[in-house]
């Protein structure tokens, strides 16, 4: 199952208790479909690059979380109940890229650093054909 991560943007008025309570429910929603919640982060209030219009006003900060789970790839279709969430003030569901789950993790980390090569730009030891393409000449 593919690594997924769910941020939530809440309205800054909603209290702590509103907000584990939507998680919590998010929880139980990914467990149900047999998938495991691997991390919540809370960011806090954040400000808003731009006011998010709702029914009950214009919200120009928001209290940021971040869920990290493995589900299946139909649960983005299985998270569009949130949309009518009055908690929210939006969510997006992102899906992460090569990640590598275990100890082989840290060993290709280890080998792409190993590729960058220690070549500077200032090499004298530049080839004609470099200086050729650009324009320069010894």
């Amino acid at each position: 199952m593919p690594l997924y991560d769910c941020m939530l943007l809440f309205k800054p008025v909603i209290r702590k208790e509103g907000l584990i309570d939507l998680v919590a429910r998010i929880g139980k929603h990914v467990y149900s479909r047999n998938g495991v919640l691997t991390e919540v982060k809370s960011f806090g209030k954040v400000e808003l690059g731009y006011g998010i219009r709702k029914l009950d006003g214009r919200h120009y900060q928001g209290q940021l979380m971040q869920i990290t789970m493995m589900v299946t790839p139909n649960m983005n279709k299985e998270l569009h109940y949130l949309n009518k969430e009055d908690k929210l003030l939006r969510w997006l569901l992102v899906k992460h890229r090569d990640i590598k789950i275990g100890s082989s993790e840290m060993e290709d980390r280890q080998d792409d650093s190993n590729r960058v090569t220690n070549r500077s730009i200032y090499d004298e030891s530049s080839t004609d054909d470099e200086d050729d393409i650009l324009g320069l000449s010894r």
